[in-house]
Formats: C-alpha cells, sequence, structure tokens
C-alpha cells in the first residue's frame, strides 16, 4: 500500500515512522535549565551522525499546547546536554522521567536517580547509565513548525569501566551494556540480546 504523507494527518505519518523504523536507540537526555533544575526526558528520533567530529542528532517535537518540552527548549538555550543510554534495569527509572512535568520539577528527583557532573559542560549526567555522552550543540535545523533537530558534538563519553575491554582501541563489550531499544505503539521496548552477525563481502561485487 502507498502512503504518500503530504496527504495524511500528522499523527498518521508519526505511526508509520515509528512503527517501521525499529528498534530506535533511546537518548537520555539531561539538561540544565536557566533556574538551575536538572531536566531528564527520553528521545527516540535520536543517532548518531558521524565520527570526525563524533556527532549525533536529537529529533525534538514541539507540544501543542506548552510549546518546546524543557529539554527542546534547555538545549538550545544552553547548547549544551548530555545523552545518557538507557539499560534494561532502568527501564522503568527512563519511563518515569518522560511524563509532562513543569521546568520547576526535576524527572530525575522524581525517579530517585542520582546525578554525577560532567567534565566539559554543566549539565549533569545520569550516574546510573552505563554510557553519558557530553555534547556542545553545534546547529539546530528547523524542519517544521512543530519540530526541529539538534545537531550536537560529542565531547566526551563516560562508559562503566565494566564493559571496557580495551581502552586503547576503543573495544566495548556492547552486550554486556544491555542496552534497549523503542519499538512500536506506546510503551513497547526491544532487548539487545538476540544477535547475529555477517562478515562484510571483500569484493564488492560479490
Amino acid at each position: 500500500m502507498l502512503f504518500e504523507f503530504d496527504k495524511i494527518a500528522p499523527e498518521i505519518s508519526y505511526k508509520l515512522l515509528t512503527s517501521t523504523i525499529t528498534p530506535r536507540p533511546i537518548a537520555w537526555v539531561s539538561t540544565l535549565g536557566a533556574n538551575g533544575v536538572v531536566n531528564a526526558a527520553p528521545y527516540s528520533f535520536f543517532n548518531a551522525m558521524g565520527h570526525t567530529p563524533p556527532t549525533v542528532a536529537i529529533g525534538l517535537v514541539r507540544d501543542a499546547a506548552r510549546g518546546w518540552k524543557d529539554t527542546a527548549r534547555n538545549i538550545l538555550e544552553t547548547a549544551e546536554f548530555v545523552v545518557n543510554l538507557v539499560p534494561e534495569e532502568l527501564a522503568q527509572a527512563m519511563n518515569k522521567t518522560s511524563a509532562a512535568l513543569g521546568p520547576e520539577v526535576s524527572e530525575l528527583e522524581l525517579a530517585g536517580l542520582e546525578t554525577a557532573p560532567s567534565g566539559h559542560i554543566k549539565p549533569p549526567r545520569i550516574a546510573a547509565a552505563p554510557v553519558s555522552f557530553e555534547c556542545v550543540m553545534l546547529s539546530s535545523v528547523i524542519t517544521g513548525p512543530m519540530q526541529t533537530i539538534v545537531i550536537g558534538r560529542v565531547v566526551a563519553a563516560h562508559i562503566d569501566d565494566a564493559v571496557v575491554l580495551d581502552a586503547a582501541r576503543g573495544y566495548i563489550d556492547t552486550p554486556a551494556l544491555g542496552l534497549i531499544g523503542r519499538m512500536h505503539g506506546a510503551g513497547w521496548y526491544a532487548r539487545s540480546t538476540d544477535l547475529f552477525q555477517l562478515k562484510r563481502p571483500e569484493n564488492p561485487e560479490a
């Protein structure tokens, strides 16, 4: 069946994208507001976009009634944010931080999560996260009246010592991270445990 996106409602477009582009990694973003409150929220319109320089991108959606959510407003105002990755054991805490709260409320406190200082930027990282990327915004691209894409340069990474196999070579025990991803519909997630490997062909014509 053909879906022409300029002829269907935005909510249908959203459902088609999120139910087919799966699994999606989760950026559990921590930011610091002008009021000094640390905000945290999960975003699954997210991925790495390059390594020279190390770059990530996050899609931020504007709420029709409230405007920019706290995370988006903080990033656009301060140009700093931390992308924390989500293991299965933190799924419940992550889910709590997705609640729609005012800017005066810290989702991290609500979820009972501790923070740890970042080394290069003001927003703290989530201490329990096995991976945290300190990011500085390179640019933001307005893609529509209700959304923008933030492109960030990763300036530092905090990775749990337990999963670092060889720091000099950048070898990480990825399966040991136990990260989860977003799937279709409300509340559906995937575990990263069912893996298979394919060897890339040496001959481009193979």
